[in-house]
């Protein structure tokens, strides 16, 4: 990992902190706010969140290697994730590359098995997140011209399957260095492998409606359920930006994309207390599962050290954080 690599996140975090926090948010209303809100409710049901979407996507990532690579146990790729929660709070990157390394050593260095787990949620997660924005934008509120946002990214996003598509088929995505195997790995996999991953992301996207909109209540800032269907993918693109736990990003994303439906402040306040349940939670996960941290990030320095490539993901989601 290069130095400006491991800087980004920090920058990126610190500078939308400041900025929430210095500039855009009135403190006296964020206290007011969070006081209004009904914390005991809201702690729950933001840890049923957390518990869930760790608890689906490790065991997304366990199949997609089973059913895709090599029958490893799921316990074991489950554990592997779960020390690999430790260093989430503290670095997305750090998090990948101890996950990818366990992973790697499940399955002797493997790299179809990396490729499997860092890809293929990935992938069939993102249509997903399109599938729900095209559900739901015929029903928002103000039609096309108040969420001229939502049909943009449902626009671009379609245009970007189709464009990875056509370079599957065509070869443009070859000339890509270290993501032309990548691709020509998942190109081979059939379309019927992948639809139990969208049948499972489908669930969890409709979990994820209802889990935010009763948060959001408990909160005293209740959003519309369209709403919330149509703008949290949106959301989850945005956190897909390298941060710190996702501060700084979140409560700037969330405070703009709702900001019709909710006090600025209060809307922040949501966002910030969301992030603090979810590194809490993080952080019991990884020290529940410490050997298991402290082995991943001893191989990841030992593996950087020897010279070796640390494995990482071609790309980043951020429901995987």
């Amino acid at each position: 990992m290069k130095p400006w690599q491991r800087i980004l996140p920090w920058v990126i975090s610190i500078s939308a902190l400041v900025y929430v926090f210095g500039y855009a948010t009135d403190w006296a209303r964020l206290v007011e706010a969070t006081g209004h809100a009904n914390l005991p409710l809201f702690i729950l049901v933001a840890s049923l969140d957390k518990l869930v979407f760790f608890i689906g996507w490790a065991f997304l990532q366990a199949e997609a290697l089973r059913r895709l690579v090599t029958p490893v146990p799921r316990g074991a790729v489950i554990s592997v994730r779960a020390g690999s929660e430790l260093f989430r709070s503290i670095s997305n990157p750090l998090a990948d590359a101890a996950f990818l390394m366990g992973v790697a050593r499940l399955t002797g260095g493997n790299l179809e098995a990396v490729v499997a787990t860092a890809l293929i949620p990935f992938v069939t997660h993102l249509i997903v997140l399109l599938i729900q924005v095209a559900l739901a934008l015929p029903f928002l509120p103000g039609g096309l011209e108040a969420n001229q946002a939502v049909f943009a990214t449902a626009l671009i996003g379609w245009a970007a399957i189709g464009a990875v598509a056509l370079g599957l088929r065509f070869g443009p995505a070859e000339k890509i260095p270290g993501v032309a195997r990548a691709l020509a790995w998942l190109d081979r996999i059939p379309l019927r492998q992948l639809l139990p991953f969208i049948g499972w992301f489908l669930l969890l996207a409709a979990f994820d409606v209802v889990i935010q909109g009763v948060a959001t209540r408990a909160f005293g800032t209740p959003i519309p359920w369209i709403v919330l269907a149509g703008r949290i993918p949106l959301l989850y693109l945005a956190l897909a930006v390298p941060s710190v736990g996702n501060f700084g990003v979140r409560e700037f994303t969330w405070a703009e994309l709702l900001a019709d439906y909710g006090d600025r402040d209060s809307l922040i306040a949501y966002a910030f207390a969301t992030n603090a349940v979810f590194l809490i939670w993080n952080l019991i996960i990884g020290l529940f599962f410490l050997r298991r941290a402290i082995a991943l990030v001893s191989e990841v320095r030992r593996t950087r050290k020897s010279g070796e490539e640390v494995p990482t993901p071609i790309l980043h989601d951020a429901l995987d954080g």
